[in-house]
């Protein structure tokens, strides 16, 4: 992806499940001393490890301000799990052409991941929502509905992944045309 890893200072994550933080271990390998921004809810297995690789954990339960234009939402966002409930939180972005919305895995919904920021940042429009939507085994109306209901919260442009399921984002690709952005590794989004 051509990242230099010496610019990394900060990671973010979004739920602790091993396919979200997997490549952790080995960028805190390479270099230590990064501010890893999870929940209270992680493991202390997933704690321990990771400060003895160095990491500064900072543990976020509401909305809070990375940098100028870059925040972290999280706390009570809360998705059904087979174990229990997974919280989770999503990475907002403040553009010129308005707010980037990127989620993990969205397990809590991701129409309640957009309603709370949209409560966080009232007046701002939601330019791209990205990211995971677990709709993955949601049926076609269900799906539908979700896509609606993007459009009326005024979600300019999509671009679902891997949990969202091939289905959905068939039909995220066929409501929103050209403002449905495919996501693969590596992709560069301007936003």
């Amino acid at each position: 992806m051509k990242v230099d890893i010496d610019k990394i200072d900060s990671v973010v994550i979004s739920h602790d499940r091993w396919d979200h933080w997997g490549g952790l271990w080995d960028l805190l390998k390479k270099k230590g001393g990064i501010k890893v921004y999870i929940l209270p809810h992680f493991t202390n297995e997933f704690k321990e490890k990771a400060q003895s690789l160095q990491a500064k954990l900072i543990e976020n339960t509401n909305l809070l301000q990375l940098s100028k234009d870059i925040f972290i939402i999280g706390g009570d966002i809360y998705g059904k799990h087979p174990n229990g409930y997974i919280p989770e939180q999503v990475l907002i972005l403040r553009t010129k052409n308005g707010l980037t919305i990127i989620s993990g895995c969205a397990r809590q919904g991701v129409l309640k991941i957009i309603e709370k920021v949209k409560r966080a940042f009232p007046f701002q429009i939601i330019y791209l929502m990205v990211g995971g939507f677990h709709l993955i085994n949601s049926d076609k109306r269900t799906v539908e509905f979700i896509v609606e209901s993007f459009k009326k919260m005024g979600v300019v442009k999509v671009g679902p992944t891997h949990c969202s399921g091939f289905s959905a984002k068939e039909i995220f690709q066929e409501k929103y045309g050209n403002n449905f952005i495919p996501i693969k590794v590596g992709v560069i989004i301007d936003v």
